[in-house]
């Protein structure tokens, strides 16, 4: 069996209102999503950088087999180069913030996280490495 470097291939973000996630994730992120429908599921994507071996995800739509939740698997977003950029970003764009930016080790330089709601009723995680 190969080695494994990374212990994410990929994510998905269960929504319930595609048009409101998909705004949301774009304004906090300030970056576009691409869609694509997908068998029965509506799909959006983060971007990501294949080349160099970076994790993809999406919000995803599809009522038969996804429920949004506040209390299922935790994952954490990719903030760089500025944590706060982000947070500040997430009440305007019809969020709430859980956990304000905090160092994610006080003995240790691994950055800052915060734990934001998004629109769908999800808790997602916001992580920086400065």
């Amino acid at each position: 069996m190969a080695s494994r470097t990374h212990a994410i291939n990929w994510f998905e973000i269960p929504v319930s209102d595609f048009d409101r996630a998909k705004r949301f994730y774009e304004t906090i992120l300030a970056s576009s999503m691409q869609e694509r429908q997908v068998n029965t599921a509506r799909m959006a994507f983060f971007q990501f950088d294949v080349k160099e071996e970076g994790r993809g995800g999406a919000i995803v739509y599809d009522p038969e087999f996804y429920t949004p939740s506040d209390n299922g698997t935790l994952i954490y977003l990719n903030c760089n180069p500025d944590l706060q950029k982000v947070i500040d970003r997430v009440i305007g764009a019809g969020g709430s913030i859980i956990q304000p930016s905090t160092p994610v080790a006080v003995t240790q330089d691994w950055g800052s996280w915060a734990l934001i709601r998004d629109t769908e009723g999800n808790r997602i995680a916001l992580h920086a490495a400065k």
